[in-house]
């Protein structure tokens, strides 16, 4: 039975919804699955759910500067050896060895350890692009310094020393092949399609609009890419200016600019409006997503969100939720008709204002939302849902790692 070591380095497992998927996939049709990722607040360093191994580091997370992000990623590149290591001596002299490695990014650095076990073990490589890693960093810092060449570099060499790319979007593919001048034979679109099993709407749970007639959800991380500062400014706007006392806005998840959007919200005088509920459990989720009439898309238009596929969009059109988006390339392939799309003007304070309207306008026309609702949904169960993209995902591998069938793995006790 081949052995497939997953890497991921900016969330943990199985808190990031596509790697488990990808795991759950891979165990299904007969791999034996081990991750390497940083751990979660109360995470062990070794533990073993569903049959899937992880091995779990402590994150290192200085900070948001360009200096803290070598440090970091250095960092995350020596954990995640050392655990990758171990995951392999924890398998046995024979048995243990990983006949395929699969590096999610960002970050764009383990080739290297791809190359390591090729060389000593005829490992094969796959690369799950998630992220535009030189796109992110133009988003987040302007500009195409030394340090946008650097990460050009580190994506080149991940794409030409990858076997096969899983590309999240065909914005994504076709940068692997005309950017890296990868063979477009082996890169695949393998989208993180939603679970429409798990993922669908339940009983409303009228505490969740806490007191309010209205709830507008967000789901996501929140960086300085996400705009997440638009939804708190917008809520100020339709609060505030158009007197808006009926609309409650749910946020969950964290990053970076976590502290900075809550000490926002705070000036803005929004606490009764605006909730962030950090990272939250999936009970939690769905009883928001289940309650809410809306959901937010509000990244902005930049090099990176323009071509990026937001999971969070499908998730919402998975909870018959119409979306409020700005009108970005690979969010309109992904949401189509279930969505409203705001037209970036560069105007930051008129984009604002805009999105505020564009959530108003929604929320009021009950029809509209229903409709929306339903073409999201449908649209998800029919092209969107993870069971059409797991058969692409499951292709690349047998096309790289064909299957061989042995017993069941006898793991070592726990770290």
């Amino acid at each position: 039975m081949s052995r497939i070591l997953i890497i991921v380095q900016n969330l943990p497992v199985p808190f990031d919804r596509r790697v488990w998927l990808e795991c759950q996939a891979l165990t299904k049709a007969g791999y034996r699955v081990a991750v390497v990722c940083p751990k979660g607040a109360t995470d062990p360093a070794y533990e073993v759910i569903d049959g899937v191994e992880l091995y779990k580091y402590r994150p290192y997370a200085p900070g948001g500067s360009k200096l803290s992000f070598v440090a970091e990623y250095a960092y995350s590149f020596a954990a995640t050896s050392w655990k990758a290591l171990v995951a392999r001596a924890r398998g046995g002299v024979l048995r243990g060895r990983f006949a395929a490695i699969q590096a999610c990014n960002p970050p764009d650095i383990f080739w290297p350890l791809a190359i390591a076990f090729r060389a000593v073990e005829r490992t094969r490589f796959v690369f799950d692009h998630h992220d535009l890693s030189p796109e992110l960093f133009e988003s987040r810092f302007g500009g195409r310094s030394l340090p946008y060449k650097g990460l050009r570099f580190l994506e080149r060499r991940t794409h030409r020393s990858a076997d096969q790319v899983i590309s999240t979007n065909e914005s994504y593919r076709q940068i692997a092949i005309t950017r890296s001048g990868k063979d477009p034979a082996d890169v695949t679109v393998v989208r993180t399609g939603p679970d429409p099993a798990k993922l669908q709407r339940g009983e409303p749970d009228e505490g969740q609009r806490r007191g309010h007639q209205y709830l507008a959800a967000y789901i996501g991380v929140m960086g300085p890419q996400d705009g997440v500062d638009i939804v708190v400014r917008a809520a100020e706007v339709i609060v505030h200016e158009l007197g808006r006392d009926d609309i409650a806005f749910t946020l969950i998840g964290k990053g970076d600019c976590f502290d900075e959007l809550v000490a926002l919200r705070d000036k803005l005088k929004l606490n009764g409006h605006v909730e962030f509920t950090g990272r939250a459990p999936d009970e939690l989720v769905k009883k928001v997503m289940s309650t809410a009439d809306i959901g937010l898309s509000p990244d902005p238009l930049n090099p990176l969100n323009d071509v990026s596929t937001m999971n969070k969009t499908m998730e919402y059109m998975a909870f018959e939720l119409p979306v409020v988006a700005f009108d970005l390339v690979e969010t309109r392939v992904s949401a189509a008709d279930a969505a409203v799309y705001v037209k970036p003007t560069g105007d930051p304070e008129g984009d604002v204002r805009d999105y505020a309207q564009a959530i108003v306008d929604l929320i009021d026309n009950a029809d509209e939302r229903a409709h929306m609702g339903k073409l999201g949904r449908v649209r998800v169960e029919e092209e969107l849902a993870w069971p059409y993209q797991e058969r692409a995902y499951l292709g690349v591998y047998q096309r790289t790692v064909p299957l061989k069938t042995a017993g069941p793995l006898k793991l070592k006790g726990k770290n």
